[in-house]
């Protein structure tokens, strides 16, 4: 079944002129990542197979994708069968897509017989130049990755440097890695999926901007969960950075097998102690990167510089924005870039987006609030809040984050698969609280959301998308769930 090859033959596979040819690599799902990593290896003249478990229909992205792999020469099998076992040929790696479970038959398989796996960041790692490869700057955690690591690739802009952001979403790191106009550093954002495939990545700087129950049934457990994210950690050369309010991250650098000279640097929404960097009143301070950081600081800017077009600035996007200049400052970004790059930072739609205001009530869109840790991080952030939230809980407790939001909800609306459990965490723990139950799951749900929450709002108050799970049971994702929700809004406000 299989035939895995010396461990001299897949350590040697290091940078994209090893001798990848002839390889025997399963390529195990054609999403974006699958593609990606398939593409490469054949262009290396790997002999690459790839399995997914849909059949692909007319007119669908995977029908194109595995056309071009076809052509490429790739061998293609769909189906479940496909997916449930290991292929009679022999294999010596699997490279897979990150959704894919540990547990998934196919991978547990090879792990069975001795197969290696890899996911696509690992692979992307191993397919760097073999000299001037860009260093990472790498951005995993619970909450606010995407957030930190855009803001880190604006930074890295601003100080004149040819950076890119990739990963976890948008753009896949191979595409990134093999571009023909290569980078001067990157920001990568990395999922407990991918940290978990992963063994080699040796980031210039680190960063686990915190650790909240979330994607356990896919880990097995917390402590895995914990573990998957401290492997961001792992081999960092210069500076790993942590949050000084989660004590979990700084375990995570307490434990991790760093390169000789690596520095633990705090982030904190407090004023910062050494080697840290904090806030001082409105000031974002360095005590970190400063030659006289016993003594003073070094002003990297303020919390207005990241309003942007909100009111004012919510403690974790200033959270982000600490992450993020840390490691810029890590990898040598002098101060004013750091000012420039947060001036000039935009935030990724559905993620505590102003929508519009009615009637003395403002609508906001953070759709991207996924779990209860996201969605507690953005209730908090106003005074009086008008919450809409539901979908799928994926096993998450929403106790705590009930708890803490209480004082500041003056109503809340439901939608979606779990909204029971929701309901019952209100029941418990904030009983005052009028909640209103939407039981519709058509696509006109979203339009008697937005009218029952503006019935509980009052003048001055924020009717909030902060979902606390995840979208899967009516939308495609939690970006079509914000459209929907802007949709909503916006034929509220014209009266329809």
């Amino acid at each position: 079944m299989t035939g895995v090859p010396s461990h001299d033959r897949l350590g040697g596979l290091t940078h994209r002129d090893a001798h990848w040819a002839g390889l025997r690599v399963l390529v195990a799902g054609l999403g974006v990542s699958g593609f990606a990593a398939a593409d490469a290896l054949l262009e290396r003249g790997a002999e690459v197979t790839v399995v997914d478990g849909k059949e692909p229909a007319d007119g669908t992205i995977l029908t194109e994708r595995a056309r071009i792999l076809d052509i490429l020469g790739a061998r293609l099998h769909f189906g479940a069968d496909a997916v449930g076992r290991m292929p009679g040929t022999p294999v010596d790696l699997v490279v897979t897509s990150p959704g894919w479970r540990p547990d998934q038959p196919l991978l547990a398989a090879a792990a069975a017989g001795g197969v290696p796996v890899w996911g696509e960041v690992e692979l992307a790692w191993r397919m760097r130049a073999r000299e001037g490869a860009a260093p990472w700057l790498t951005v995993t955690g619970t909450n606010g990755k995407t957030t930190t690591v855009q803001m880190l690739a604006s930074i890295l802009g601003a100080a004149g440097l040819r950076a890119r952001s990739a990963g976890n979403v948008g753009t896949p790191l191979l595409e990134v890695v093999l571009d023909p106009e290569p980078f001067d550093v990157l920001a990568v954002e990395l999922s407990s999926f991918q940290l978990h495939w992963s063994q080699s990545i040796a980031p210039r700087a680190s960063v686990c901007l915190n650790v909240a129950p979330d994607h356990v049934d896919w880990h097995g457990s917390m402590e895995e969960y914990a573990a998957a994210k401290g492997k961001v950690y792992e081999r960092t050369e210069v500076a790993c950075v942590y949050n000084v309010q989660d004590d979990a991250t700084r375990r995570l650098v307490e434990a991790a097998d760093v390169q000789e000279g690596c520095r633990a640097v705090g982030f904190t929404l407090g004023v910062p102690g050494l080697s840290e960097v904090g806030l001082v009143d409105d000031v974002l301070a360095d005590r970190a990167f400063v030659e006289q950081r016993r003594t003073a600081a070094a002003e990297l800017a303020t919390v207005d510089d990241l309003r942007g077009d909100l009111p004012e600035a919510p403690p974790h996007l200033v959270a982000n924005a600490l992450a993020a200049a840390a490691l810029a400052r890590a990898h040598g970004v002098p101060a004013g870039a750091v000012r420039a790059g947060l001036r000039t930072f935009t935030p990724e739609p559905h993620r505590i987006a102003e929508v519009g205001t009615i009637g003395g009530v403002r609508w906001v869109d953070d759709s991207k609030a996924t779990n209860p840790h996201a969605a507690r991080a953005s209730i908090t952030a106003y005074e009086h809040v008008v919450w809409v939230a539901g979908g799928l809980l994926k096993g998450a407790d929403v106790g705590d984050l009930v708890v803490a939001a209480a004082d500041r909800l003056r109503g809340v609306v439901l939608l979606g698969a779990d909204r029971a459990a929701l309901a019952d965490a209100l029941a418990r723990h904030a009983p005052d609280v009028p909640v209103v139950d939407v039981e519709r799951t058509d696509t006109g749900a979203m339009d008697l959301v937005v009218r029952e929450a503006l019935a509980l709002a009052h003048e001055g108050d924020v009717v909030l998308l902060a979902p606390a799970a995840a979208s899967m049971d009516m939308f495609s994702d939690y970006g079509a769930r914000g459209d929907a929700f802007v949709r909503a809004v916006r034929r509220l406000a014209a009266g329809e």
